[in-house]
């Protein structure tokens, strides 16, 4: 079962990768049509939702998986917010509320860590 697990951990943060850095390619691939427009940028959060995932399941702490999302999503929001490409009413407060998640979960990650030794 772990082998499984491992191999679907990697599968997704393979197909995360993809949508982060082709998500045209991925989208024409997988659905038959490009992705563009508004996509684009939802086809690159779910990529990195995938790759969250994909360490997740990887063995270990599953908190890490929330934190690597919580952590890129903030980074890729902020991103896009500063390009001004698009920028939606929430999107500064959801970059702000990802930066709040990621302290705390980087606090629950290094908690854990001391908690082992």
């Amino acid at each position: 079962m772990k082998r499984a697990l491992i191999l679907a951990a990697v599968a997704e943060a393979a197909t995360g990768l993809a949508l982060l850095i082709v998500p045209s390619l991925v989208g024409e691939l997988l659905l038959g049509e490009e992705l563009t427009g508004i996509a684009t940028p939802v086809a690159r959060v779910a990529g990195i939702a995938l790759i969250a995932l994909g360490v997740a399941c990887w063995p270990g702490p599953p908190l890490v998986g929330m934190l690597v999302y919580t952590t890129v999503v903030m980074g890729y929001l902020a991103y896009i917010g500063i390009r001004g490409e698009w920028a939606g009413h929430l999107l500064w407060p959801a970059v702000a509320v990802h930066a709040v998640l990621a302290l705390l979960l980087a606090r629950g990650v290094l908690g854990e860590n001391r908690q082992r030794t």
